[in-house]
């Protein structure tokens, strides 16, 4: 198939790009620099040059593809802007081609985080956002009333992304090579994790399977607290950090509302995704450290 791609140098993106390649999928992406787009090329992807905020500089070669996935976000404060500007891009690029009988997806990155606090959330659960995230269900909905154009919507939500160099995961295990870790909180919350292959493998089948739409989650299921995966990281490391836990109070101080996203509690599953024969092949990130700590001093070596 063909395939648009936003955010291909991305952390997810980028994991969605080696996915689609080993796939077999003809790949078109979306990047800023002429580096990015040299670096792309080399991997056999096509290279368009733009910015998400200059939507005449992609919004032709979205219209070619069957399917449209939308990783990237802006990192400024725009960032809201420029992301309902983006999937109003994309999703008129995609209504044109329903409208002429082809093929027409757009895959729409949002985030367990909209979720909020919550237990046992599926995908059906109502929506508690936090701060951070408070203008992402606007746009999740934006993207599902795309089926009235004749569009096949799909919302992914990924959790905690653990994978490489990059990521939450990746700040905790370069924190612990460093000899100091702050959990933000008391540690006894639950991350609601994902592996960035796993992840990219759930991309794939969304965007390729012509009966998948709708909102889709997408975690390993391991409900493992924050202080267990610290712990799992300290001994592995050379020396046994300094495992600080700081109060939630002082660390809005110091991180704002991301503050309050490291210290969701969130126990989540992804029964539609799984009905789709998506499964993680990692289900743990305290049990996988040793291949995270290869995987992130390849990636550090590679950068």
């Amino acid at each position: 198939m063909r395939i648009f791609l936003t955010g291909a140098t991305g952390y997810i993106g980028s994991a969605v790009t080696d996915a689609l390649l080993r796939s077999g999928h003809e790949v078109t992406a979306l990047v800023r620099e002429p580096e990015k787009a040299e670096q792309i090329s080399g991997r056999g992807v096509t290279p368009i040059v733009g910015e998400l905020s200059r939507p005449t500089s992609y919004a032709a070669a979205a219209e070619t593809a069957d399917s449209i996935i939308h990783t990237a976000l802006e990192g400024s404060p725009r960032k809201e802007k420029v992301d309902r500007q983006a999937i109003d891009t994309l999703i008129a690029a995609a209504a044109r081609r329903a409208a002429a009988g082809l093929p027409a997806c757009v895959v729409y990155t949002s985030g367990t985080w909209v979720l909020g606090e919550t237990h046992e959330a599926t995908e059906e659960a109502a929506l508690n956002p936090i701060p951070l995230v408070a203008w992402r269900p606007e746009h999740e909905q934006v993207v599902l009333q795309a089926d009235r154009q004749g569009v096949r919507p799909v919302v992914i939500r990924p959790g905690v992304v653990y994978g490489g160099a990059r990521g939450i995961v990746g700040d905790l295990l370069k924190d612990a090579a460093n000899g100091l870790v702050r959990v933000v909180g008391t540690g006894q919350n639950h991350w609601a994790c994902i592996y960035d292959r796993d992840l990219a493998d759930l991309y794939v089948r969304v965007s390729t399977m012509n009966d998948a739409a709708g909102i889709f989650h997408a975690n390993d299921e391991a409900d493992e607290s924050v202080d267990d995966i610290v712990a799992a990281i300290s001994q592995h490391a050379k020396m046994p950090p300094d495992v600080r836990h700081m109060p939630i109070e002082e660390a809005r101080k110091k991180m704002g509302p991301y503050a309050d996203a490291l210290a969701l509690d969130q126990i989540v599953r992804s029964p539609r995704a799984r009905a789709l024969g998506w499964a993680p092949t990692l289900r743990s990130v305290a049990g996988s450290v040793a291949r995270l700590l290869e995987e992130f001093r390849t990636a550090r070596a590679a950068a």
